[in-house]
């Protein structure tokens, strides 16, 4: 089923491995979904092939997490993820993780900031990429975060 507030969903097992001391997902695991589901998204606007090409990408300037309530093994989640905000040279992704019963165990955001790692240096996001962006989000997004 299609979100349409989130129109990207990425669902994920709950691995053992996350667990720590008190038998709930480590704090870390929740950035490695957020992760997961940040690669995601910058591969369904091409921005994995725009690095690969051209040397241009995405590099992460920002990544906060609160943590709403816990996780446990065995289980299932879902990290949906939007944009938020287009500026000059950055953009913002936010995320839920959501429990099986869909309620949200999490929510982040990222800070992206496009670089041109062939002159080291920010570059502008380009006409081509909002346009993208807007195409998957199906709408137009502002400066300003939500």
């Amino acid at each position: 089923m299609m979100d349409t507030e989130f129109p990207l969903q990425l669902p994920l097992k709950i691995d053992w491995s996350d667990l720590d001391y008190f038998g709930h997902v480590n704090n870390i695991s929740y950035f490695r979904y957020i992760q997961a589901a940040r690669v995601n998204y910058m591969e369904h606007i091409g921005l994995v092939e725009s690095y690969s090409t051209e040397k241009k990408g995405p590099i992460v300037a920002s990544c906060k997490c609160d943590f709403i309530q816990p996780l446990f093994y065995p289980g299932d989640i879902t990290i949906r993820s939007k944009i938020n905000f287009i500026k000059k040279t950055s953009f913002g992704i936010y995320h839920q993780i959501m429990n099986a019963k869909g309620e949200v165990a999490a929510e982040a955001q990222d800070v992206m900031v496009m670089f041109d790692f062939n002159q080291n240096t920010k570059s502008p996001i380009t006409a081509e990429l909002r346009e993208t962006i807007e195409q998957l989000e199906n709408k137009k997004i502002g400066k300003k975060p939500e």
